[in-house]
């Protein structure tokens, strides 16, 4: 699994316009592929909603163009689904940095 610099490379960043009208900016965790679909995991950046750790999880998409668009999850059942695999998809990465850690102390 090919990890990203980060000192090299900006959050990617998405906007989202709440129901009761106010925008949340928001940074991309992943996008990540769960029952067949694509799924993006949002964190917000700012407000309640960032100091209480929330991730949004919404359907992604792409256009004929490329160009990205999310959708809600519409049922329990494919939130259950969706949540599933974002948390399997943490213990992974959780992982994955603690076997680096250890290798590089060898």
């Amino acid at each position: 699994m090919a990890k990203q610099d980060n000192e090299n490379t900006e959050e990617m960043t998405v906007t989202l316009t709440l129901d009761d009208g106010t925008d949340l900016e928001c940074v991309v965790l992943t996008i990540f592929e769960a029952g067949g679909r694509d799924y993006i995991a949002l964190l917000p950046l700012d407000g309640r909603e960032a100091e209480d750790g929330e991730v949004y999880l919404y359907r992604y998409l792409e256009d004929a163009e490329g160009n990205p668009d999310i959708e809600n999850i519409e049922s329990d059942e494919e939130y259950e689904i969706v949540a599933d695999a974002f948390d399997e998809l943490l213990d992974e990465e959780e992982y994955d940095e603690l076997v680096d850690a250890d290798e590089l102390e060898e």
